[in-house]
């Protein structure tokens, strides 16, 4: 798609990760050769005030020089790629196949919902099972971060300017807590309910994100397996739709829905998560997120 290589330009490709312990993670880069940076010298974190401020240009001059970037040591857990931002937004039924495994009609307009944002944590950190839950369920999905504010696009045409960078989201549902009522954001917002990362990639690295291969194991057993083409509505239609209803600011985080294989969609009651469980989802050029499912304490 040449507009589309046209948008994403030819700029040095960066991974942006966040590493350290919950709560006090510290910006780095990961370069092509498996190589981290630390960043903190130079930017405090990956804010929306980072990315309104035209951060990533800023982080790109920094990975250039190289000066007080030294490399991090070891390797220190991996937290979400993006720190704080201030909406969680949920795209619902947004693959053919998985509409028509649950059962629904294709929707005319996006399914669109919300997940708090405390429930972000890292892409490898447990999955806590929640008091009382039956159903917890999986969905491997390709989010994105937004850039700058956007309310009010007049077209889909430039909405892929107005992305920073793409991402591995785990949308952890409990199904029972979900469906108990006509609001989603029970289900979808427990602790440890939104895994993103490892890594936020920026579009010049991606490429076109509707020809992205996407799976998640449980136990490595796969049980999902697709590709980002069966998109009912695609990323620009995304950020346009969405910036009609609410100004989307820099930093948002933005998730694309589920393609066909969750539990909710299968007949074995047995094939929902519990404790023990390994979750392992990978993403083309986006990487890979492994969880363990732990009982609460």
């Amino acid at each position: 798609m040449t507009h589309l290589r046209e948008i994403y330009g030819k700029g040095a490709t960066m991974k942006l990760i966040r590493v350290g312990v919950a709560g006090r993670e510290k910006p780095a880069v990961q370069l092509d050769d498996g190589t981290r940076l630390d960043v903190s010298y130079h930017i405090s974190d990956f804010t929306p005030e980072f990315f309104a401020a035209g951060g990533l240009s800023r982080l790109r001059e920094v990975v250039d020089a190289r000066a007080h970037c030294p490399p991090v040591a070891d390797s220190p857990r991996l937290g979400p790629p993006v720190a704080r931002p201030h909406k969680f937004i949920a795209i619902g039924l947004n693959y053919r196949r998985h509409a028509a495994e649950v059962g629904a009609e294709i929707p005319k307009e996006p399914e669109i919902f919300t997940k708090h944002t405390s429930c972000i944590c890292g892409p490898d950190d447990d999955i806590i099972v929640p008091k009382d839950s039956t159903r917890l369920d999986y969905e491997v999905e390709l989010a994105f971060v937004m850039k700058d504010r956007v309310a009010n696009l007049p077209s889909r045409d430039e909405a892929l300017e107005h992305v920073a960078g793409y991402l591995i989201c785990n949308d952890v549902s409990e199904r029972d807590f979900q469906f108990r009522g006509s609001q989603w954001v029970r289900g979808k917002s427990h602790d440890h309910f939104g895994p993103l990362g490892p890594w936020l990639v920026t579009p010049d690295e991606v490429g076109d994100p509707h020809q992205l291969d996407l799976s998640l194991k449980v136990n490595g057993k796969v049980r999902q397996s697709s590709n980002t083409s069966d998109f009912i509505f695609n990323v620009p239609h995304m950020v346009w739709y969405a910036s009609q209803f609410f100004t989307l600011e820099a930093g948002d985080v933005i998730t694309t829905g589920t393609p066909a294989g969750v539990a909710v969609g299968m007949k074995d009651p047995g094939a929902y998560l519990k404790a023990g469980d390994t979750v392992e989802l990978t993403i083309a050029r986006l990487g890979t997120q492994t969880q363990q499912v732990r009982p609460r304490a």
